[in-house]
């Protein structure tokens, strides 16, 4: 170990593993070998690096060198110029897009330096198999700090002075809800993870597990102290198999390390944590279903009050907090809450994870302050829309969320300002459109998904949503009829109203905020029988423009069918008998020439 030069941080978060980084890891070790490196260099396999969209990625230590888009047939390569010879690779560069520089260094590419990592802090930086690593980065020193020299009342007051506010999308204060729960009478109380990450499009709690589990063990433990807890349940859901193997990994290692079970450092306090795997279910995000399903129970919510942290797992005191608010605990002991509140807006503290995904170019994981305009996410950190194209929205909040169009850009991310304008924090999935989203579309997704995920306990989310659904599918097919609009707005608001649980009461969201904001698409395609984005495939004609069609014949080598018929130097036409309405030809004309 002592002749260790270079240390090659290697992505091996889900993202990278699906763009086949076992196979480059593999065929990089085999390499080094070959020329005698090994002992070296060493590959650290860290959790997700955060820039999922140029995945395979990998750090080289000490120079702070980033690659990207790694490939097993280019290891030769990399392995003799850049680790013998010393010469940097520059074709596996990050270029940036506007200037179209090679930026060699990690912290000169705007994707990282635009951001402030706190909850994510370790990522890409240490091997999260590893506890030692952990350690070595002051981990386990907010847990010491708290149960050596901390009272109950101590901790909880520090949470409260912090700010921070739940990161699983209520943003109910967390000091508060810890308080509660220490108040509460009993000799038995839980401290709970939600791990059950389902919104589409979301992955930040999965790779903060992946990349930093221990982060999470050590605000459980904290957690735990300021209740009086002696058991933590980590609810995590199946789908997420590597975050769940290095969870229990961790588990394992603290417990060797007297970091959980009896007498954790000689403190005479008893914790322990177990995972449970949930099955999948949406609902079971929802508190109470996750705890009914703890309990072998059906995920289904109860009504409220009693609260969770009065009578929640098993009828006794219990804490829910998501996978981010954990593992922003421990900085919060080691620093002070006066520090963590340093950062942030008035009502909104700390830094917040997002999941940029969609139409954007830098696909990935992003942390920002509280109060960075939504423009600089997008823009300046996700690289802006791909292929030249013009934003539309951005979907806040998943399916519970809204859409925020182009001219509230400017808004700073907080959970007051969000709600001003008809989306909410929620978990911190960020979905992007460019124009040629179809947003009465992108409302049937949504509507489809919480209509499909809803438990069907109460009867205004159960038949709501599926009235809604109904709607929309009828929109989008062509048979809308003008009510239709004042039926939507309606139904949403007695749906909000009326529903049992927060799956219920937000899911008419995306509905209300694209009729808001989006209604001339609804009026298109219920008056004109026209869908604006070209995306309702019952609306479209199928007919090429000869004034826009550039005679290239793209369509016609695209057509899985053969029902475009073209020759060179002539306007494709499409044989309506043969088509299927598949929209390859739409997907490969880069004319917008189909109608």
């Amino acid at each position: 170990m002592d002749n260790v030069r270079t240390h090659l941080m290697l992505c091996s978060g889900t993202g990278c593993h699906a763009n086949n980084s076992l196979k480059f890891r593999d065929a990089l070790r085999k390499e080094l070998e070959l020329k005698n490196l090994a002992g070296e260099i060493k590959i650290v396999e860290t959790g997700c690096n955060g820039f999922c969209a140029v995945g395979p990625v990998m750090l080289v230590q000490p120079e702070g060198i980033f690659y990207q888009k790694l490939t097993p047939e280019i290891v030769p390569h990399l392995v003799e110029e850049h680790f013998l010879k010393g010469r940097p690779v520059e074709k596996l560069f990050y270029v940036e897009p506007s200037s179209k520089k090679a930026v060699p260094k990690m912290d000169q590419i705007p994707f990282f330096a635009n951001q402030m990592f706190w909850v994510m802090r370790n990522k890409g930086v240490i091997d999260p198999e590893v506890i030692d690593e952990y350690i070595a980065r002051d981990g386990y020193f907010g847990a010491a700090k708290a149960l050596r020299d901390m009272t109950p009342e101590q901790i909880v007051e520090e949470v409260k002075t912090s700010g921070l506010r739940g990161r699983g999308g209520a943003g109910f204060p967390t000091g508060l809800k810890w308080e509660f729960a220490r108040k509460s009478p009993g000799d038995i109380k839980y401290v709970l993870c939600n791990a059950d990450e389902g919104d589409p499009g979301a992955f930040m709690d999965r790779s903060v597990l992946e990349a930093d589990p221990h982060a999470v063990l050590e605000g459980m433990i904290i957690a735990a102290k300021a209740i009086d807890a002696r058991q933590g349940y980590i609810y995590a859901r199946t789908e997420y198999p590597l975050a769940i193997r290095r969870l229990g990994i961790a588990i394992q290692q603290a417990r060797d390390y007297g970091l959980l079970g009896k007498d954790i450092l000689g403190t005479g306090f008893d914790f322990d944590i177990d995972i449970y795997q949930g099955a999948g279910a949406f609902v079971c995000g929802e508190e109470t279903a996750l705890m009914r399903s703890i309990e072998g129970k059906r995920g289904m919510p109860r009504p409220r009050p009693p609260f969770p942290a009065l009578k929640g797992l098993w009828e006794k005191p219990t804490i829910l907090n998501n996978v981010e608010t954990l593992a922003s605990i421990p900085q919060i002991i080691t620093n002070g809450g006066q520090w963590y509140a340093g950062v942030g807006t008035e009502g909104s503290k700390g830094t917040k994870v997002f999941a940029l995904s969609g139409d954007v170019n830098n696909i990935g994981l992003v942390e920002v302050p509280m109060g960075t305009p939504l423009r600089k996410i997008i823009f300046e950190i996700g690289g802006g829309i791909p292929n030249k194209k013009r934003f539309k929205a951005v979907q806040l909040g998943g399916p519970s969320g809204g859409c925020v169009p182009e001219q509230h850009l400017d808004i700073p991310v907080d959970y007051e300002e969000i709600a001003k304008v008809g989306a909410i924090m929620g978990s911190g999935g960020a979905i992007v459109m460019d124009h040629e989203t179809c947003m009465v579309d992108m409302a049937r997704f949504f509507m489809d998904f919480v209509q499909d995920e809803s438990c069907g306990k109460c009867t205004p989310c159960r038949e709501g949503t599926r009235r809604l659904l109904q709607i929309l599918e009828k929109i989008c097919e062509g048979r809308g009829e003008p009510e239709d609009l004042t039926t939507l707005e309606e139904l949403s608001a007695i749906i909000k109203e009326a529903s049992l649980c927060g799956l219920g009461q937000t899911g008419p969201n995306p509905v209300l905020s694209t009729l808001r904001y989006f209604r001339h698409e609804y009026e298109a395609h219920i008056l004109e029988k026209r869908c604006p984005a070209k995306r309702c495939v019952a609306l479209l004609k199928f007919e090429i423009d000869p004034a826009v069609c550039t005679k290239c014949g793209m369509c016609f080598r695209a057509c899985p069918v053969e029902a475009i018929v073209w020759k060179k130097k002539e306007v494709a036409r499409i044989d309506k008998e043969k088509c299927i309405k598949c929209m390859t030809c739409f997907a490969k004309c880069k004319f917008d020439a189909i109608n």
